[in-house]
């Protein structure tokens, strides 16, 4: 008779035991509206989340030790913390397809280099113009475009200027948010070079930066076995050197992105609420 009992009391505390783990902690609902189903979009609407933030990278070489997709995974970080500190926007899937050159020959810049996806500047504008148009109808009233390549800002700029056309008196409106790249380029340099860092160190291109920063959101995507200096050879794509990037550096570099957007948001939309 003793063994049923001492079965029943094993399986009493086992049961006490997994009743005194902690409860997971709930998740964080999606800001990617890809992430979420149609109702929860619409019922994110109807509770106040009129904004939506329409992100372009680019998919380009980044030299021999990055993947090609370097600005879509620094994108999906910074678009997110972007969306969560504004509180009522969410964020469209990120749009890789963006100028890069011509594939005509002689194949110049990145379009010389396998993997590389162009996309003719009106079509490119033509393409936010639609995205932008498609969210409008459903609901969302304004629309932040940030690129994080500097092939895209005018494209941007130029969608951003047709929508307002098009939406004046609407209650519509499109944001270019040029500070996150171009303002933050400049302060990133300035940054850099106050750590000590030389203009040739920090480069232009797949470098020091674009490195830091993949190696902060997405470290598995940077082939460390293939960094070099200026990427080790002429024809590299690198301008820069990526052997002197750090996470730490790109926590940093992701974090003057995010604040140079933040507050050229909040400066173009001044009534706002939540900010």
């Amino acid at each position: 008779m003793r063994r049923p009992v001492l079965t029943l009391l094993a399986i009493m505390l086992a049961g006490a035991r997994l009743d005194a783990q902690p409860a997971a902690p709930p998740r964080t609902p999606p800001v990617f509206i890809d992430e979420l189903t149609w109702m929860e979009i619409r019922d994110r609407l109807l509770a106040g989340t009129k904004t939506i933030i329409i992100g372009t990278a680019g998919q380009e070489q980044k030299g021999p030790h990055m993947v090609t997709g370097e600005h879509k995974y620094v994108l999906q970080h910074t678009t997110e913390r972007i969306a969560r500190t504004l509180g009522d926007a969410l964020v469209a899937p990120i749009i890789t397809y963006v100028p890069e050159g011509s594939w005509e020959t002689p194949l110049r810049g990145h379009m010389a280099k396998a993997g590389t996806i162009t996309l003719p500047e009106d079509r490119f504008i033509e393409l936010l113009v639609h995205a932008a148009k498609s969210l409008r109808a459903g609901g969302f009233t304004t629309v932040i475009l940030i690129g994080d390549s500097g092939g895209n800002q005018n494209g941007l700029k130029a969608a951003a200027d047709q929508l307002n056309a098009a939406w004046k008196d609407t209650g519509g409106r499109a944001l270019f948010i040029g500070d996150y790249y171009t303002k933050s380029s400049a302060d990133i340099r300035t940054y850099l070079g106050s750590l000590g860092f030389p203009l040739e160190t920090i480069g232009s291109h797949a470098g020091m930066v674009d490195t830091s920063e993949l190696l902060f959101v997405n470290p598995s995507l940077v082939r460390r076995d293939r960094l070099a200096p200026n990427g080790g050879s002429p024809d590299s794509g690198v301008s820069g050197d990526p052997t002197k990037a750090t996470a730490a550096l790109g926590k940093a570099l992701v974090q003057i992105k995010i604040d140079n957007a933040l507050a050229q948001i909040r400066a173009s939309r001044p009534t706002s609420g939540g900010f």
